[in-house]
C-alpha cells in the first residue's frame, strides 16, 4: 500500500523532530548545554570538489513551445445544455425588480430614493465650479485664502445683518430653486 507523498513527508518531519528533542534531553542529562538550531559561524572556502557533471540528456533538451504553458484542470465531462441552463437561469443570477425607484421633486428625473438625483448633481457641480472660480479670481491665489466665512449673493439679493464679517461673492444670475440662502 503507497501512502501519498504528503504523509511521508510529514512521518519523516515528524521522526526527525523527534530525534532531535532525544537528543537535547539526553545532551541536557549529562550537563551540557544543546545544540542551537542555528548555526555558529558559516566560513567560506574554495571547493575542494569539482562540478558535477550533467547528465547528456540534459544537454540535448530543446526547449518545447509546452514548456511555458501553465496546465490547468480539464473537466472529465462534457456539461449538458440542461445543465448549463439551469446554471445561467438560477432564479438568484436574475435581476431584481428595483421597488426603490422614485421621482425628483427638483426635475423629474427618475432616481433611486436616498439618493441624490444624477440630473440635479450636475448642475450643482456646475454650479460649484463657477463659484470656486469667482472666489479664486477674488483672492488671486491659493495663498491669498480667506479665513472667515463665503456668503454667494445672487442677482437682486442683498446681504443680511450677520454677513457683515463673511466674504461676498457676487453672481450675476437668478438664484437656482435647489440653492437656498
Amino acid at each position: 500500500m503507497a501512502l501519498p507523498g504528503g504523509s511521508i513527508h510529514g512521518l519523516l518531519n515528524h521522526l526527525f523532530r523527534s530525534c532531535l528533542r532525544a537528543e537535547q534531553s539526553v545532551l541536557r542529562a549529562l550537563g551540557l548545554e544543546p545544540l542551537s538550531a542555528v548555526p555558529a559561524l558559516a566560513i567560506q572556502t574554495p571547493s575542494s570538489f569539482p562540478p558535477a557533471a550533467s547528465d547528456a540528456h540534459d544537454n540535448d533538451h530543446t526547449p518545447s513551445f509546452l514548456d511555458s504553458i501553465f496546465w490547468m484542470a480539464a473537466p472529465k465531462s462534457r456539461r449538458t445544455i440542461e445543465v448549463n441552463r439551469c446554471r445561467r437561469r438560477n432564479p438568484n443570477k436574475l435581476i431584481k425588480v428595483k421597488e426603490n425607484i422614485d421621482m425628483c421633486p427638483e426635475c423629474g428625473h427618475l432616481k433611486l430614493k436616498h439618493v441624490l438625483c444624477g440630473f440635479c448633481y450636475a448642475k450643482v457641480s456646475h454650479e460649484t465650479i463657477q463659484i470656486r472660480a469667482a472666489i479664486k479670481a477674488k483672492e488671486g491665489g491659493p495663498f491669498n485664502a480667506s479665513t472667515v466665512e463665503t456668503v454667494v449673493l445672487y442677482q437682486g439679493e442683498k446681504p443680511r445683518a450677520e454677513d457683515t464679517e463673511k466674504r461676498i461673492i457676487e453672481r450675476s444670475r437668478k438664484r437656482p430653486s435647489w440653492f437656498s440662502y
